[in-house]
């Protein structure tokens, strides 16, 4: 008999904007990625979780070395539970919680490959999403697709928007065609309709995570980043995504409201290296959002973008550049679980 998958039971992966029963973070631990950066990352990820726990509960997990340092710097409205861990990006490791509408919860659990080998080891961190199903005693369905939770974002209502630079990218899953990815999405995540962008951010190192460049706000809206530096390379890449969104059409077959949110003004460059800085990084959490500042010209402009576009949220602001230098921002490194 063929292995059931999330649909067979009802189930489908809801909207960020729906209820949640908790937020889930990882500890930052690995020292190769982090080097001096480490202790300013650990401060900013506690400034995080203190800031969604004003929202909703945060349990942080963390290495059993590492706890006391964890819970004294998270404070006490964050829990923080032991598990072995590579790294720290729960969006990417942690399970996509799917449920049925009926009172079921359940979870996904991708292959993990730490973006195509870019890390070692990450063994614990291909771990996690199973550990933690076992651990909450949740249904723990195990997708054959090499898939990190920041590549996707959906709308709740069948609709999946991700990026083709990352998804088709040959260090995932070399032998599946785009069809082949999306009949799994489709099976694993409940959804019917893909809204393909091409690229992501230049030089992000997630190979183009969507969640550096898009989201759903609402059905049928999306919230999408652009450049207006034409001598930026992301002002061509954005300016493409951008025509693609306006041609699409979601599950309900609705033509996309685009939000338009700038980049940061000043780029930013770690070793020669350019970050992926974006504001549409954020978390959305019960009756709130928390998204990043950088300390940059358009932190303001931003800010207001995104509290126009969530009149029912407050929104909070939390200085990120130290997420930032992992990689990452504040939906990179929190996963939420839904209330069934």
């Amino acid at each position: 008999m063929a292995e059931r998958v999330p649909v067979d039971d009802g189930f489908f992966m809801p909207a960020e904007w729906a209820p949640h029963d908790r937020c889930w973070m990882a500890w930052p631990c690995r020292g190769s990625l982090w080097g001096d950066g480490l202790a300013a990352a650990q401060a900013a990820y506690a400034a995080v979780a203190r800031a969604i726990s004003g929202f909703e509960p945060v349990t942080m997990l963390v290495n059993a070395d590492a706890m006391e340092d964890a819970q004294a710097l998270s404070g006490g409205a964050v829990g923080c539970s032991e598990m072995p861990l590579d790294d720290s990006w729960m969006r990417d490791s942690g399970p996509s919680f799917v449920i049925d509408g009926k009172g079921g919860l359940a979870g996904v659990d991708w292959r993990f490959n730490a973006w195509g080998g870019k890390f070692q080891p990450y063994d614990q961190d291909a771990l996690t999403a199973e550990r933690l199903l076992t651990q909450l005693a949740l249904p723990c369905y195990a997708a054959p697709l090499v898939l990190e939770g920041g590549s996707i974002h959906v709308d709740g209502e069948g609709t999946l928007l991700t990026s083709e630079e990352c998804l088709l990218n040959p260090n995932r899953n070399p032998d599946l065609t785009r069809s082949d990815i999306e009949e799994l999405l489709r099976r694993y995540a409940g959804v019917e309709r893909f809204v393909w962008l091409g690229e992501g951010l230049d030089k992000d190192d997630t190979d183009g995570h969507v969640d550096n460049i898009a989201c759903f706000v609402r059905p049928g809206v999306v919230m999408a980043v652009t450049c207006d530096d034409p001598a930026d390379r992301n002002h061509v890449i954005m300016k493409d995504n951008l025509a693609r969104l306006a041609k699409a059409r979601d599950a309900k077959g609705r033509a996309l409201e685009v939000i338009e949110l700038p980049l940061p003004r000043e780029p930013r460059y770690l070793d020669g290296h350019r970050l992926a800085l974006s504001y549409v990084n954020y978390y959305i959490a019960n009756g709130g959002v928390v998204m990043p500042s950088f300390g940059d010209a358009h932190d303001a402009q931003a800010f207001e973008i995104v509290s126009k576009a969530f009149p029912e949220r407050k929104v909070v602001q939390v200085e990120a550049s130290a997420i930032l230098v992992g990689g990452g921002g504040i939906h990179c490194i929190t996963q939420q679980q839904p209330r069934p």
